[in-house]
């Protein structure tokens, strides 16, 4: 069951304002410029009601979907992905929005008022679910929605769920430095991997073989996948000479390998579909509609290649590493919304990085400082075993919110110890994995390990750094 968050109950919030004949008005996050920006103030924003800017609002016309789904001027595209990714699962939705069909805007009960400009949605943030209520009061210019909108002017399933978003990070703006990996993990309660794409060399068959087997194994077990092209703030919308769009995602759809036969012989080519959840305007290079490559298909290598709608497209694997800069893979393990073929072993830690306590040592191996970091022990019983970690740090409380996310670098180590080890570690061993260090709210690694008994240390980079954080480590049988 959700959590209230900020302590505020839908049902009962709903019913007062019935019996007062009156419409929500969320004190927690007013209608006012503070909820909006936290680096300036805008005067000529007006809050409007969706009653107020259409004859016949609804919640969601005809069925959820991200058709012409537009971000409005906020410039967080990432949310516009994320929000495709969620409606391309009916349950993902229905979880995220519940209860859609007595939340949606009723017109037949004219005697009886079911309506108090109040709404709900659930999100997943730090290892809890949350059900955030908003009111419908939105923000405008000229009378039209300033930032998420649909282009069906009387659904706003979109800029509700964007203002709940908004509400949850402290305001409007602070959104546009996330991710939509980030978002993913709040809509579903997966676990996410940025694959660098950089990190994969084109051309190099090795390479290619084992990001596409990654990517189907992914796909096999229902996990959303999103590509992007970060950029600069100020490139974001430009468009590249083949016709893909800077600082956007496009979501994959479709991961298969085919047949082709040239000239020189016969090969195998990886292909990856994706979609444009911004419009029709699609990759114009190699394999795009009516390109020469298509004729080295035979018809049944055709059919695996076929579109679902006019938004997608096909690519090869190696100019998808080549236009696209990361990949993100939203992973469900274990979740109560889908559950993949394999079954893992959860075990879920919160702590912190701390001055006071000294336990912020840094991420450097052969320092002095390194064992203060926290320390998780477990074991590998099996002769080899698979593991996944997830961590992430807490990126909204309130000393950060109206300031924009501040994050540390972040990573996790590996340290293999003796059989008998029950306590910390004060003696520093042998490595056995380190995970990447970035920027952002989380970092995923996975590794094969053998049999024995193991200490995972997560670790800012720098000694000094303080914040809270969650680790989620996975292993197929029980590690405790």
């Amino acid at each position: 069951m959700p959590k209230n968050f900020n302590n505020q109950k839908y049902s009962l919030i709903k019913s007062d304002c019935l019996k007062k004949n009156e419409l929500f008005e969320d004190h927690e996050f007013p209608a006012k410029s503070k909820s909006l920006f936290f680096s300036r103030v805008e005067n000529d924003i007006v809050w409007k009601r969706p009653g107020e800017l259409c004859m016949a609002p609804k919640l969601v016309v005809d069925c959820a979907n991200t058709d012409y789904l537009h971000q409005g001027e906020l410039g967080n595209p990432w949310f516009v992905t994320a929000c495709a990714s969620l409606t391309k699962e009916r349950t993902l939705f229905n979880t995220v929005v519940p209860d859609l069909k007595n939340q949606e805007w009723k017109y037949e009960e004219k005697s009886k008022p079911t309506y108090a400009g109040i709404f709900k949605f659930h999100l997943w943030r730090y290892g809890e679910w949350k059900k955030v209520v908003v009111d419908d009061r939105l923000p405008t210019k000229n009378g039209r929605l300033v930032f998420c909108h649909s282009n069906s002017g009387n659904e706003f399933w979109g800029a509700l769920l964007e203002k709940a978003y908004a509400k949850l990070y402290g305001d409007y703006e602070t959104m546009g430095y996330g991710r939509a990996s980030d978002s993913l993990v709040d809509f579903t309660g997966g676990v996410a991997e940025k694959l660098v794409l950089a990190n994969f060399e084109p051309n190099d068959p090795n390479s290619q073989r084992d990001l596409f087997k990654k990517l189907k194994d992914a796909m096999d077990d229902r996990a959303l996948l999103n590509c992007n092209i970060d950029c600069k703030k100020g490139d974001i919308d430009r468009t590249t000479n083949h016709g893909l769009i800077l600082g956007h995602g496009y979501n994959i759809t479709k991961v298969v390998d085919v047949d082709i036969s040239s000239k020189t012989g016969h090969g195998t080519m990886f292909m990856i579909r994706l979609s444009n959840p911004w419009g029709t305007q699609k990759w114009s290079g190699p394999w795009a509609e009516h390109t020469p490559e298509w004729k080295s298909l035979s018809y049944d290598e055709r059919l695996k290649m076929r579109h679902e709608n006019e938004r997608e497209f096909w690519m090869s694997l190696n100019d998808v590493i080549s236009n696209f800069t990361s990949l993100d893979i939203l992973h469900f393990v274990n979740t109560s919304i889908f559950s993949p073929k394999k079954r893992w072993q959860e075990s879920v830690f919160h702590g912190k990085w701390d001055a006071e306590d000294g336990t912020n040592g840094g991420s450097d191996w052969n320092s002095r400082t390194f064992l203060s970091n926290p320390q998780y022990v477990f074991d590998i019983t099996a002769v080899n075993d698979e593991i996944m970690v997830s961590l992430e740090q807490h990126d909204i409380n309130e000393s950060r919110r109206h300031r924009g996310i501040k994050l540390d670098e972040i990573g996790f180590q590996v340290m293999k110890v003796e059989e008998n080890r029950k306590y910390r570690i004060h003696i520093n061993g042998d490595q056995t994995f380190k995970s990447d260090y970035v920027r952002s709210r989380s970092v995923f690694g996975s590794v094969e390990l053998k049999k024995g008994h193991y200490v995972l240390f997560p670790t800012t980079k720098d000694a000094g750094d303080t914040g809270s954080f969650m680790m989620r480590l996975y292993t197929p049988n029980s590690a405790f």
